[in-house]
């Protein structure tokens, strides 16, 4: 099921980039997507994890969630970079994680480091360690909104 479903998502992806649609192309591109995917099964890369099927309609609820909270957080970067006092007050926190999976894990600490004013810079079992550009940043994520958000998305729980 992984590597069917990989076989179609490198294809898909092949004639997006590609554009042309000639019967040679294609057959090429699907070919080139059969043969990326049998060259990872062999080398053992093909897995749940590899390939998250499960996550896929999820990403539909998750992403426009995600980049409301960008666009809420390059907001509050934005006005602090333009006052003239510059109010920030770098923090470490250690995010707690409730994550079930590696791709839970990872979700979260990517998503942590794709809003803006804070950044995952380690990840260990059960917490990330993150620095906030302020206190106020650190204490929204430690509230926990963003890790209940990527549990859901997980679909563990």
């Amino acid at each position: 099921m992984y590597a069917l479903s990989s076989i179609l998502v490198l294809f898909a992806f092949w004639l997006l980039l590609s554009g042309y649609f000639t019967v040679f192309l294609m057959t090429a591109g699907a070919a080139s997507a059969i043969g990326v995917v049998l060259l990872a099964r062999r080398m053992e890369l093909v897995d749940h994890e590899g390939h998250p099927i499960r996550l896929s309609w999820r990403v539909f609820t998750y992403w426009p969630w995600l980049f409301k909270e960008i666009a809420k957080s390059a907001w509050d970067v934005s006005r602090i970079i333009i006052n003239p006092r510059l109010p920030i007050s770098p923090t470490l926190v250690r995010a707690r994680t409730s994550q079930k999976s590696t791709v839970g894990v990872v979700t979260y600490a990517n998503s942590i480091t794709l809003t803006p004013g804070t950044i995952s810079v380690e990840v260990r079992r059960g917490e990330i360690l993150v620095h906030a550009l302020t206190r106020e940043g650190a204490d929204s994520l430690l509230e926990g909104e963003m890790d209940r958000q990527v549990t859901r998305f997980e679909g563990l729980s």
